[in-house]
């Protein structure tokens, strides 16, 4: 199994992307980045802790590869926003790669190259690679909330359709369709 910990805006979103692929055993909301130790969802919010609201996402790599793990990341989240996903202002939701190794950071810095490049977005992507600071495992009731809160107003309204966007996208790494 291999681990990599992404944040591309709310982690709700992207931990509920990711419960859906195919090669993905777990995908847990947290927080990373930051100066506090073990902090909480409200702490978090204030962006004085400096951490980003992240998902850790282990996966198979004989079933997914680490750069399908990405294309998917970059297509359910824009990385050419700083600090926000749409609605969502903030530091804690901004564009991360948290790497889990050297492998891991040389793909990402060549994947954001190739979007740069390919002229995708309407700027430059700027997600920050780094590798992983320490991980805190956020609060019981941050995790599977889409699963557990599917009619709550937020997962409608932002949640709903990302994972809407990686079902057409991504038909074929969906769980359901291995």
């Amino acid at each position: 199994m291999e681990q990599t910990t992404l944040g591309g805006g709310c982690f709700w979103c992207i931990e509920a992307v990711y419960q859906e692929v195919a090669g993905v055993t777990s995908a847990i909301s947290g927080y990373a980045g930051g100066h506090v130790v073990d902090p909480t969802y409200q702490e978090v919010c204030t962006e004085r802790t400096g951490h980003a609201e992240v998902v850790r996402v282990t996966f198979d790599p004989a079933k997914i590869s680490y750069r399908e793990v990405l294309e998917i990341f970059f297509t359910v989240h824009d990385p050419s926003t700083l600090n926000r996903q749409g609605a969502d202002v903030g530091s804690q939701y901004r564009s991360v790669i948290y790497t889990h190794s050297a492998e891991q950071e040389t793909a990402a810095r060549a994947i954001i190259a190739e979007i740069d490049a390919s002229g995708a977005y309407r700027g430059k992507v700027v997600t920050e690679v780094a590798p992983l600071p320490t991980f805190y495992i956020a609060e019981e009731y941050h995790q599977e909330y889409f699963i557990k809160n599917p009619l709550q107003g937020y997962c409608q309204a932002v949640v709903a359709p990302k994972v809407l966007k990686f079902r057409k996208t991504f038909s074929e790494k969906r769980k359901q369709a291995a």
